[in-house]
């Protein structure tokens, strides 16, 4: 049972993470949250397509200094690490509602096919990451002569 559990939840560890958030919440971390969700569940979501000789993944992450990024990849794994830095306010202030949270992130994904790790690439514009990973030689299609 435990293993449909396993096989049903594509990413495990973000229910033990909702959970953990869930007791905090309980027993008091001062309604301080580590990052916020998005609908699926997880931080950052990535929308992965295939470009022909590329997988390409995208994924928002408003507010984050490129800086405080961190990305690697190996054969068929990629993972990002980041940081979003707390809000700057007044210390008088007092939040009325904190939604956006803030700290420590990590993801890693297991992606379709092999990559070439020493040709990726990465961008980020106006809080988008967008990564470029090209396909390994030996996970491109390539076209197969038939003999007559």
């Amino acid at each position: 049972m435990l293993s449909r559990l396993f096989y049903k939840t594509p990413d495990v560890w973000n229910d033990f993470y909702r959970m953990n958030q869930n007791l905090e919440r309980l027993f008091g971390s001062g309604n301080r949250e580590l990052f916020s969700f998005n609908s699926s569940g997880v931080f950052p979501a990535f929308n992965i397509y295939d470009e022909g000789d590329n997988l390409v993944i995208s994924a928002e992450i408003p507010g984050i200094d490129v800086k405080e990024l961190d990305i690697s990849a190996t054969g068929n794994s990629l993972t990002v690490k980041g940081e979003r830095k707390a809000p700057l306010v007044d210390e008088k202030a007092s939040f009325h509602r904190q939604e956006r949270g803030h700290g420590v992130f990590s993801r890693t994904i297991s992606l379709p096919l092999d990559i070439d790790a020493d040709k990726v690439d990465a961008e980020y514009k106006l809080g988008v990451l967008k990564i470029t990973l090209p396909k390994a030689k030996e996970a491109r299609p390539r076209k197969i002569e038939i003999k007559a």
